[in-house]
């Protein structure tokens, strides 16, 4: 395998930007290639067999660029992953969000109170409840859906000082609140561009988990392990490909990358 093939990461949207960002700090030396499929965002309200059949397409358009990892920078297909066989035929090492953040949310618990903000496909499947309850019983996991979420921050209602976002947010969180979390996941990589809000009405004393930063964790970690590092010593390109507006998709990347992260956009067609 070619040390210096890019990082293939995708998801439904913008969301996993949040898993490019992490990924050009902590590997500033690594090619990235994104794909957003902003066509048909949101996955999180799709079928278990459609999110499949959409993160099989994603997959092989990610192949089609010669990548030495896939990142599925998404909860609601990474939960999907674990019924679905996404990855069959797919030799390159590959990771969704769930396990890297279980084990994350799990370090971080002082109470064993631990929440979890997803989509309805995420929170349906019980993913991240199952994960962390492998890695001990006695947690306990409180998990709720948030289905305004994704289109919210695809649609860039993301300031802090956001009313309608602040409104949203305060009714999905109040069951966290009532039973004392004290770490909180979220399950989308969408959802972390929400973290001021959720951070204000969660307090101090909550610790939030991005699943996009610990899949960008992992990645170190796996590409160590392999001795996949790239020999490169300049800094790596970043490529991004959606599959809907690129003027939409690049005014809300450059909001979520910064300006000096900037890469190259393109839109491409998925078979439908």
């Amino acid at each position: 395998m070619n040390k210096d093939s890019a990082i293939g990461v995708f998801d439904s949207g913008v969301g996993g930007l949040t898993t490019v960002k992490e990924l050009a700090e902590l590997l500033p030396n690594e090619n990235i290639i994104y794909l957003g499929d902003t066509a048909r965002v949101p996955y999180g309200t799709r079928s278990r067999a459609t999110i499949a059949e959409y993160a099989r397409q994603d997959i092989a358009f990610l192949q089609e660029h010669d990548v030495k990892m896939i990142l599925v920078a998404c909860g609601t297909i990474s939960s999907a992953m674990m019924y679905e066989p996404i990855f069959d035929g797919v030799s390159v090492s590959h990771s969704g969000v769930v396990k890297p953040t279980a084990i994350a949310a799990y370090k971080a618990t002082k109470n064993n109170r631990i929440g979890v903000l997803g989509t309805s496909a995420t929170v349906k499947s019980k993913s991240f409840e199952n994960a962390i309850k492998a890695i001990d019983s006695d947690v306990e996991v409180t998990a709720k859906a948030c289905p305004m979420f994704v289109p919210l921050v695809e649609n860039g209602y993301t300031s802090r000082d956001c009313l309608p976002t602040k409104l949203i947010a305060e009714e999905y969180l109040e069951i966290m609140k009532k039973n004392e979390v004290d770490t909180l996941i979220l399950g989308c990589t969408h959802f972390p561009h929400l973290s001021e809000i959720i951070g204000d009405i969660m307090g101090e004393g909550v610790t939030l988990i991005s699943s996009g930063a610990e899949l960008a964790k992992f990645a170190l970690f796996e590409l160590s392990r392999l001795d996949l590092f790239s020999s490169r010593h300049e800094i790596g390109t970043r490529e991004l490909y959606c599959t809907d507006s690129v003027e939409l998709f690049t005014e809300n990347a450059a909001t979520f990358l910064g300006k000096d992260n900037m890469a190259i956009i393109n839109k491409c067609t998925l078979k439908i």
